[in-house]
């Protein structure tokens, strides 16, 4: 609800939290070059610590599942060619993928060194227990974000604790520790240093950051940047476009950067949605040919990537849903043990595909609201609720369908007590927050690359429950961070 002329935090301390994060680059870009800062909780969210240790245990496993998947070519191939018959942007990610490790005739050799960042996204179900949501394998950012939002509410407790502790919910409960900048900077630097390696090259290990053009969400990106630099790491960003005319081969594979050099680490930022590829002055006969080349290009080179086109197919919504599906037994082919593929089933929610009997299932048998359809899309605006699926449904094409899954709908714990959301300077009183956890991992090759054991921080977006879109960027979502509670 709003506050009417009433205000339940002094404007002074608004204005003071509000400069603390634009002073320490919580902010989105504006068109005109200024900054506005994220949209804040003042105060964190409390989990239980138990719940929260489960997850920094599965989390790993979920990742060295991911990774050993993405590899698995063949596998990739035949599961989602259905999906990508009927995604038309996966069928352009597929059919590059196809490319690279299809067969063996004429495909292309793919040389590059798999460095998977993920962020795995759950909530807290009422009833259910913490679930996953999705799996974000390209562009999952927001790291340095999370790390910064765990300071920000350590600089509300020392300032001003009278009203952090008015807004938290338990004033005994202990900060989760968060260096999620500081460790996804770790695992990129570590794994250059390992390129560099290979190459026996003198000098600093260079990191390329593929990203949107006149993106606005660059603060949390030069965070991780000015982090890397303080680790002995050079880092460049480009477009797509730019990388069409600036990239080359060089000796032994070496991915090569105009006025640049050698490039050890490619990280993409973009590369999740068609119009990062669309450059309409090729005018092209195919959409997205020349652009999307580019990742085939980089591929073919003795260079870290994080996401390879791979490690996109393998999280994908269709990919989850299938790995939901299957008995826990088949997980061995991926290296997991019956425990361990046991603990990752724990954390993941029903799914079903889309099919003739589905929809009638859904129509006639189905309580509506417990479920959510999602298509393959990542970010916020993807995902469809209550009474609009059945209509959703009633227009898909049965062409179209394997392009959609059906999913729990998660209900998490509401806050129990209420608190202000911070958005563009003006407070807010939230009575029914909900959060949205996401985990972090850098693994490199598959095998951890941060110092706790491949685990790298985590994201709290918090949204009043009553909203659908909960993202910072493109929702009704703030930053948060969490405390423990026993």
């Amino acid at each position: 609800m709003n506050i009417d002329n009433k205000r339940l935090v002094s404007q002074q301390i608004i204005e003071d939290a509000c400069e603390w994060t634009i002073m320490n680059g919580v902010a989105f870009r504006q068109a005109d070059n200024t900054a506005r800062h994220c949209p804040f909780s003042i105060a964190p969210m409390s989990i239980e610590r138990e719940v929260y240790n489960h997850l920094l245990a599965v989390t790993p496993l979920i990742t060295k599942l991911i990774h050993n998947v993405s590899e698995d070519h063949d596998f990739l191939q035949t599961s989602l060619s259905n999906m990508a018959k009927a995604d038309p942007f996966f069928g352009l990610l597929m059919s590059r993928h196809q490319q690279l490790h299809g067969d063996a005739g004429n495909k292309l050799i793919a040389e590059r060194k798999p460095l998977l960042l993920m962020r795995t996204d759950f909530m807290d179900d009422r009833q259910h227990g913490a679930k996953v949501i999705e799996f974000n394998g390209i562009a999952a950012g927001m790291g340095p974000f999370g790390q910064r939002a765990a300071e920000f509410h350590s600089f509300m407790k020392n300032q001003w604790p009278d009203t952090y502790n008015q807004w938290i919910e338990d004033s005994s409960a202990v900060p989760a520790d968060n260096h999620g900048l500081e460790q996804l900077a770790y695992g990129i630097a570590t794994t250059a240093k390992a390129i560099k390696t290979d190459f026996s090259d003198q000098g600093k290990p260079t990191f390329l950051m593929v990203v949107q053009k006149n993106e606005d969400n660059v603060y949390d990106q030069h965070l991780l940047e000015v982090e890397l630099q303080k680790q002995g790491i050079r880092t460049v960003r480009r477009t797509f476009e730019q990388l069409s005319t600036q990239l080359s081969s060089g000796e032994n594979k070496r991915l090569l950067l105009e006025n640049v050099g050698a490039i050890d680490v490619v990280y993409l930022r973009a590369g999740y949605q068609y119009e990062d590829y669309f450059a309409p002055e090729l005018n092209e006969p195919v959409c997205c040919h020349t652009l999307s080349q580019i990742r085939l290009f980089i591929e073919q080179h003795h260079v870290a990537v994080n996401a390879t086109i791979s490690q996109q197919l393998a999280t994908s919504k269709t990919m989850q849903m299938l790995l939901t599906m299957m008995p826990e037994s088949e997980y061995a082919r991926w290296g997991l043990s019956l425990e361990e593929a046991k603990m990752v089933k724990s954390v993941l929610a029903e799914m079903k595909p889309i099919n003739v009997e589905t929809i009638k299932w859904f129509e006639t048998e189905a309580i509506q609201n417990e479920w959510v359809l999602k298509n393959q899309g990542e970010g916020g605006g993807h995902c469809i609720f209550g009474q609009d699926i059945a209509e959703k449904l009633n227009h898909l094409a049965p062409e179209e369908y394997d392009a959609w899954a059906l999913m729990q709908r998660l209900y998490p714990h509401e806050r129990d007590t209420p608190t202000i959301a911070v958005r563009d300077g003006e407070q807010t009183m939230v009575d029914d927050l909900v959060s949205e956890i996401g985990l972090f991992t850098a693994y490199y090759k598959g095998k951890p690359v941060t110092e706790f054991e491949g685990y790298a921080g985590y994201l709290i977006r918090s949204k009043p429950a009553s909203e659908n879109e909960g993202g910072i960027h493109s929702g009704k979502g703030i930053l948060d961070s969490l405390v423990l509670i026993d």
